[in-house]
């Protein structure tokens, strides 16, 4: 095993900065996924840990060894990128063994790595198979199978189910969880699929723009965003956003008001109002929230029934009275509808006027201007109890 840790790191082409002044440390043995919109830098930075690619500035330590300089084939690291890219006219067993047959490696020991490969992969009885008679799973597991061999420090993987179907993309996480943690190997997944992140990782890189926005575990990423791309990025669908501003402990916007007097915020900040659809609840539910906002009536504008459960665009009332134009569109352009997720045997319909509260110990404010985090809760933290002897 081996811990990774980037330094500073940049890289950058003429007049674009692709990755900003990256920092990470990751822990030997664990599995990160960096993600993030396409461009975000995602790709760049594991090129740079796999040394395909040179920063501008910055480096890379790999167990506390400084490989800036080293090329790929010293690094002890294996890749697996998002084209399979096996060689048609071999079979398994010489797609697997390929790397080590050019690196003179006995063929008594190689056959024993490949044998335990593929053991772990589930591909034992196909070694005499030409890719073309194989899944696309089973080919993506020969591919994984060829990082396998290599007994690497570090695995680095290049949005590798990107290409496969969404029944299989399932099927294969869970391959590679099990596969990883079986190895015991440091792993740097990179992937644009925020629920791939989430289910798979012990820890989230949230990139954007080439800048790290949040490294954490997937759940604080998701209950405790770092800043509004994040609370925006993670979890779909995404996080309700209202802008706004606070006034005499009150949050106040062109759709609803809500008291934020205990939040901590002080009076005149231009704020951003965070809620996911999951924590706004039909009035008739408040027995399932602790503490509650004040009811905003409005109404249902379009359903969209997912199966377990069904997801309700609502515009607040104030908003209807203002004519369709403002229900699309408020200050700066920003959507003003709520959504909110609801049973699927809920009795509601489109046009239904209702009642909607916050959870407020789940209800969040975010600075307008920097987009950072202010509070997570509207509630104040209750005060540690000493425990008696």
């Amino acid at each position: 095993m081996a811990n990774v840790r980037l330094d500073g790191l940049y890289k950058r082409y003429e007049d674009v900065v692709a990755v900003n002044d990256m920092n990470l440390e990751i822990e030997d043995g664990e599995f990160i996924c960096l993600v993030g919109p396409s461009g975000c830098g995602k790709s760049t930075t594991l090129e740079m840990v796999a040394g395909l690619t040179s920063p501008s500035e910055g480096t890379v330590h790999i167990s506390d060894t400084d490989v800036t300089e080293f090329p790929p084939k010293d690094r002890n690291i294996a890749m697996v990128f998002q084209n399979i890219a096996l060689f048609p006219h071999m079979d398994v067993y010489d797609n697997v063994s390929y790397g080590l047959r050019l690196r003179s490696v006995p063929k008594d020991d190689i056959d024993d790595r490949v044998g335990r490969a593929m053991e772990i992969l589930q591909l034992e009885g196909m070694l005499d198979r030409m890719p073309a008679e194989l899944s696309g799973g089973q080919r993506q597991r020969v591919a994984i199978g060829r990082a396998i061999v290599r007994d690497p420090e570090v695995f680095l993987l290049d949005e590798p189910l990107a290409n496969l179907d969404a029944k299989l993309r399932v099927h294969m996480r869970t391959e590679l969880q099990r596969i990883q943690r079986e190895l015991d190997v440091t792993t740097v997944y990179v992937t644009h699929d925020q629920a791939e992140a989430m289910t798979m990782s012990d820890r989230i890189a949230v990139l954007n723009n080439g800048r790290l926005q949040q490294f954490a575990p997937p759940l604080e990423c998701y209950d405790r965003p770092a800043n509004l791309f994040v609370a925006g990025f993670i979890g779909s669908p995404s996080m309700n956003q209202v802008h706004g501003r606070v006034e005499n402990g009150v949050f106040e916007s062109e759709s609803f008001d809500v008291d934020v007097a205990e939040s901590g915020v002080e009076d005149d900040t231009e704020a951003v109002f965070g809620v996911r659809p999951e924590d706004v609840y039909p009035a008739w539910r408040t027995e399932d929230v602790t503490e509650w906002s004040r009811g905003i009536t409005t109404t249902v504008d379009v359903m969209e029934p997912m199966g377990d459960e069904i997801f309700l665009y609502l515009i607040p009332e104030r908003l209807s009275r203002r004519g369709d134009a403002a229900v699309i569109e408020g200050e700066e352009g920003e959507q003003q509808t709520l959504l909110m997720a609801v049973d699927p045997d809920a009795d509601v319909a489109e046009g239904d006027q209702i009642e909607v509260v916050f959870d407020r110990t789940k209800s969040h404010l975010f600075d307008a201007e920097t987009g950072e985090a202010l509070v997570h809760s509207l509630q104040p933290e209750p005060p540690e109890v000493e425990k008696g002897d």
